[in-house]
């Protein structure tokens, strides 16, 4: 004899859960006339299928597929399909520019602080210096940056803290506040770049950018006596150059124009003698030829050359007779009485 389920209450019919589907299914039936509660189940359940099947992927991002954890394959922005619960979609902003700060941090705000524990850093010469800086980078191969490294940007932060603090325990400490700050941040992404490369991070740095390269706040004021100490020493170093450029010039002018000088004095010189010993020359060819007629044109050329810059006037004695004395005291000189008494003049008219 089979067993039969009574209602506890007492009634007998059918079972109020299939009741309870039959009024659902009666009152789908006339929202929805000419179809059936089961073709609604199942084009819902098809929709349901499709809304967890498709997945876009937007242009900054790759999409990486996993299936039961394990990556099958890789697609690119757009639509694309999956299979529902089996397959997972991860999406990283491959073009998204992150951002790093070693020695400093900025709040919501905008504000900064530093933190001198990550920025005080030791140079060449062994001086201590504030370095803050920026690292940017861009995932390069998604893959790596989800699952080869744990923690991508603590793994940067400290890799780049360690390769700017190599690079500048290499640099003098003038180099780091002046001109080698674009070589200290070329050889700082080359060298983060190379440990990031050997973890397999899967990133790419696009710069190392040095924020603010100070001295510590203790020594800063040494430092700015230092700095002013220097610039002084340029100065004056300069003020010499110029000095020097402008020295050198003008003597090397005035050397030049002497030497000129000199070089057309002696050819007039020579020149002159040359003329001398020609007109000798010449005279002693006509002396030989007549000596008596040379020899007084010579002693009255010679003469007439002696006294033409003097003012004395020699008479002889029956001349002298028939001349007025003159003393020409406005043209006598004024410095004293002259040796051997008062010098007699004569003149004639």
């Amino acid at each position: 004899m089979a067993w039969e389920p009574k209602d506890p209450w007492g009634r007998s019919g059918e079972d109020p859960l299939d009741e309870a589907l039959k009024k659902a299914q009666e009152q789908l039936g006339r929202l929805v006339p000419g179809r059936g509660f089961k073709s609604v189940i199942w084009i819902v359940v098809a929709i349901l299928v499709l809304w967890q099947s498709v997945f876009i992927v937007a242009p900054d991002e790759q999409g990486l597929v996993k299936r039961f954890g394990d990556i099958v394959r890789t697609v690119e922005p757009g639509p694309h399909f999956k299979v529902p619960l089996l397959e997972t979609v991860e999406t990283p902003k491959v073009e998204k520019l992150h951002r790093v700060e070693i020695g400093f941090r900025t709040d919501p705000r905008g504000r900064t602080r530093s933190v001198p524990r990550e920025a005080n850093m030791l140079t060449g010469d062994m001086n201590i210096l504030a370095v803050e800086f920026i690292v940017q980078y861009k995932i390069k191969d998604a893959r790596d940056y989800l699952y080869k490294v744990s923690n991508v940007a603590g793994t940067i932060h400290n890799a780049a803290e360690a390769a700017i603090r190599e690079v500048i325990g290499k640099s003098k400490i003038d180099e780091a506040l002046t001109v080698g700050k674009a070589e200290i941040q070329q050889n700082t992404q080359v060298l983060l770049q190379g440990i990031l490369d050997q973890y397999q991070a899967g990133v790419q740095i696009q710069t190392v950018q040095l924020q603010d390269v100070n001295p510590p706040d203790e020594v800063a004021a040494a430092f700015k006596d230092v700095a002013s100490a220097k610039e002084d020493r340029e100065k004056l170093i300069n003020q010499a150059h110029g000095y020097r450029n402008d020295l050198i010039p003008k003597a090397k002018g005035e050397a030049a124009q002497e030497i000129n000088k000199a070089t057309g004095f002696a050819q007039a010189r020579i020149t002159r003698a040359e003329g001398e010993a020609n007109h000798f020359l010449k005279t002693l060819k006509e002396y030989k030829q007549a000596k008596d007629v040379i020899s007084k044109r010579v002693y009255i050329e010679t003469m007439e050359e002696v006294l033409s810059n003097t003012d004395k006037i020699i008479l002889d004695s029956q001349a002298a007779g028939n001349v007025l004395p003159y003393l020409p005291l406005d043209r006598l000189p004024r410095s004293g009485p002259t040796s051997g008494g008062a010098t007699e003049r004569r003149a004639g008219q």
